[in-house]
């Protein structure tokens, strides 16, 4: 499958390379003088912009309302990837984005992987990718992207560095209403939708109990879906999460089947109208008011 996905690739890249100005709208960076990056979804997109300010010309691969584990590539963001100063991604989370950074020449990218530290591994044995709802782990990859934006734009170092330190006092502060406001929580199981929630938990004394794996759109099995809400009942679990990018269906119907209720929690893996929020912070304050509510927290 992964050979054939990189033939995939290197066609679209073909095609992309014959479109004239290939991917310069969607950019909006062309002949500004700022670096030009791409970024795999809007994690990457949001520290990326934060941290490079107005010395950047950010777009982001994952389209409002897609879901990052599925993203295609047209041949225009294969043209786009390949015209980038900077591509920011996570390898492992999209395999088309990394096939896209793969096929290309030269060392244009940044894996954000290792300063991630995905030490998680979900039931199908592959990492979790869903660093950025730590935010202490979000912090590691925010110093490693103005490390190398530094690397790339030199003469503007300080202006990285000063908002990384920023961003990264930001994220700290926000760990810490976490930690305060889930000290006092009568029950500790967080039912999700899909396992996103695994180092949030981890982080905050909680256990995240996952109905689906790595993609929020797979069908679970009968089995599994019993399984859950056997779980739910013995365990006086009081409120099933759903999340915005994909149907409430599967967390309904173990609400419905163990008599739970049912609230959101956001994995932000994109903002879309429906977001509790205009970016990560606001998105991730929603997140705190909801789990606060529904683990009975004081």
């Amino acid at each position: 499958m992964r050979s054939r996905n990189s033939a995939v690739v290197a066609s679209l890249l073909i095609c992309a390379l014959a479109l004239s100005g290939c991917g310069v709208g969607r950019q909006g960076g062309a002949g500004t003088g700022r670096v030009n990056v791409v970024a795999s979804f809007y994690p990457l997109q949001f520290a990326v912009e934060q941290i490079g300010g107005e010395h950047v010309a950010v777009t982001n691969l994952t389209r409002p309302g897609a879901e990052p584990h599925d993203v295609e590539l047209t041949p225009r963001d294969v043209g786009t990837v390949s015209k980038a100063t900077l591509v920011v991604y996570e390898k492992g989370l999209a395999g088309a984005v990394d096939d896209a950074v793969e096929s290309q020449a030269g060392d244009h990218s940044l894996d954000v992987a290792p300063a991630a530290k995905l030490d998680l591994s979900l039931s199908s044995g592959t990492a979790d990718p869903h660093f950025w709802l730590d935010p202490q782990r979000y912090s590691g990859v925010a110093k490693m992207i103005s490390a190398r934006l530094s690397s790339v734009d030199p003469a503007n170092e300080a202006d990285y560095a000063k908002n990384a330190r920023v961003f990264e006092n930001r994220l700290a502060a926000l760990s810490a209403e976490f930690k305060t406001g889930l000290a006092n929580c009568r029950r500790r199981d967080i039912v999700t939708s899909h396992s996103a929630f695994g180092y949030l938990a981890r982080r905050f004394g909680m256990k995240q109990i996952a109905i689906n794996g790595l993609s929020p759109e797979q069908e679970p099995k009968a089995a599994a879906l019993a399984a859950v809400s056997t779980y739910v009942r013995a365990n006086g679990v009081t409120t099933i999460y759903a999340e915005t990018l994909v149907s409430p269906a599967i967390a309904a119907t173990v609400a419905r089947e163990s008599g739970a209720s049912m609230a959101t929690l956001d994995p932000l893996e994109g903002l879309t109208s429906q977001s509790a929020g205009s970016n990560y912070f606001e998105v991730m304050h929603s997140n705190l008011k909801a789990l606060r509510a529904g683990q009975g927290c004081s």
